[in-house]
């Protein structure tokens, strides 16, 4: 009988932690999906924005295109369920360019021209960092959530 309960809570709890990733799963998808509409939608004002960074300028227009497909394709691995990892392991890896973006342009540019999206737009630099961190720590919860699954 005991044996049973055990069996019964570790179930519960493995079943907790599928919907908890799962949860975090579907806002980085949606985090994703609307920043890659956005960029296409208005994609002068992205391409526009990123040709005012010194350093990236001159490959303006390739990155405002690749961006919003790699966010898109990043979406599609996350909406497979037998691709979830790697979509996570994806998306972990686009915010951290993109955070390292948001360091280099807070380190090396003097004007800082903003080329976001939505509530994004409205975030200083430093939010913006933070709220990088913030899905980047939320995506290796999910990860390490759904280490032991096939999920």
């Amino acid at each position: 009988m005991v044996s049973l309960t055990i069996i019964k809570r570790n179930f519960k709890l493995e079943r907790n932690k599928e919907r908890i990733a799962f949860l975090i799963i579907l806002v980085c998808l949606f985090l994703f999906l609307i920043s890659a509409y956005s960029k296409i939608e208005d994609h002068e004002r992205f391409s526009g924005g990123l040709s005012h960074v010194k350093v990236i300028g001159t490959y303006a227009t390739l990155i405002s295109w690749m961006v919003p497909i790699a966010e898109i394709g990043v979406s599609l691995l996350l909406i497979i369920p037998k691709t979830h990892k790697w979509g996570l392991y994806g998306f972990v890896s686009l915010m951290l360019v993109f955070t390292a973006y948001i360091l280099s342009m807070l380190f090396l540019e003097e004007k800082l021209p903003c080329h976001c999206n939505l509530i994004i737009e409205k975030l200083s630099w430093t939010a913006h960092l933070w709220f990088n961190m913030g899905f980047i720590v939320l995506a290796l919860c999910a990860l390490w959530l759904t280490k032991k699954q096939n999920f």
